[in-house]
């Protein structure tokens, strides 16, 4: 993949906070992170933990620093982009297995890909040692909603059409897929400059085996009701919600299927389009690592999807 040449505002803004560590994740050669905040970063919790890296594969703890890292199309340009989040349970952030390597695939199609290294712990819904955590501020989706302003802002030096920019997230990512398709009507933080008047609605999403959407997640598996699939709260979908791409596997025993179902039955109930692809075997975190197995063909029907909305040209 080709680096981009010209970076100048987000030069300025990494220049603008040379005071904090250097991260220890770093994005493959010729590519560069950039903190998405320029100065301080809004609600900023106490960490007393440095980032760190996982040794087995490249899990990063404790990030309070949030980055993007452009990854520009290895051939032809289509103008789409996409803006990508790890997931990781809102813990932690699976940087490879759904991060660098989902960009390797999406820009071999000609789409430029966002990396999104969010803050983490508990910046979403998640699991404590106490129990369901909810914070009184999504930082999460502050990072996400800050992303799709600065992609926009830059839409023109990155050869993207401000128009044609969605999000695709895995696992806690899906979920924030879904909160930064629904919470896009107003900032959840004071704007900080230009970036912040631009629309943070994707214009497509993407959620791979999602999580924290279903409302009795929580309850006790033998007597919860699993014919009531509403949503949590904190997720309110309308018919602005932008057309949605599902994929999970019904073996998947971390989020269970109805965590999908709930999500493809309120943006059925809102006339949103929606696909939906259900897999019997797949697990959970499949990524793009299974790909003689009938989950593999995931990606492809993505893209299928995306020509058929207009997103990407017709295939030749």
């Amino acid at each position: 993949m080709k680096p981009l040449l010209a970076l100048p505002l987000l030069i300025a803004l990494a220049c603008g906070t040379a005071h904090a560590a250097e991260p220890t994740w770093q994005p493959s050669a010729g590519h560069a992170q950039v903190p998405i905040w320029p100065g301080k970063v809004p609600n900023a919790l106490p960490n007393p933990k440095p980032e760190t890296v996982g040794k087995d594969w490249a899990r990063i703890d404790n990030v309070s620093i949030p980055t993007m890292t452009v990854y520009s199309p290895a051939s032809t340009n289509t103008g789409v982009a996409v803006v990508v989040f790890p997931g990781g349970g809102y813990q932690m952030l699976a940087m490879d297995l759904e991060g660098t390597e989902i960009c390797d695939w999406l820009t071999s199609k000609g789409i430029t890909c966002v990396l999104l290294k969010y803050r983490v712990p508990n910046s979403g819904p998640t699991w404590t040692d106490k129990g369901r955590y909810y914070p009184k501020v999504q930082t999460a989706l502050q990072d996400a909603q800050r992303t799709m302003g600065l992609v926009r802002q830059h839409a023109a030096e990155w050869h993207v059409d401000p128009h044609k920019v969605g999000v695709m997230g895995f696992s806690a990512g899906g979920h924030l897929v879904a909160a930064v398709s629904t919470h896009f009507d107003k900032r959840t933080y004071p704007a900080m400059d230009a970036a912040d008047r631009l629309s943070s609605r994707p214009d497509f999403a993407v959620a791979a085996y999602p999580g924290h959407l279903w409302i009795h997640e929580d309850d006790d598996k033998a007597t919860r009701n699993q014919e009531d699939l509403r949503l949590r709260p904190d997720i309110h979908v309308t018919k602005d919600t932008p057309p949605t791409f599902i994929v999970m596997a019904e073996d998947d025993h971390t989020d269970g299927v109805e965590q999908s179902l709930a999500y493809y039955v309120a943006l059925q109930k809102a006339n949103v389009p929606t696909e939906l692809h259900l897999y019997a075997k797949g697990g959970h975190a499949f990524g793009l690592r299974k790909p003689t197995e009938p989950v593999g063909a995931w990606p492809a029907l993505v893209e299928t999807w995306l020509r058929g909305m207009g997103m990407l040209p017709p295939a030749k």
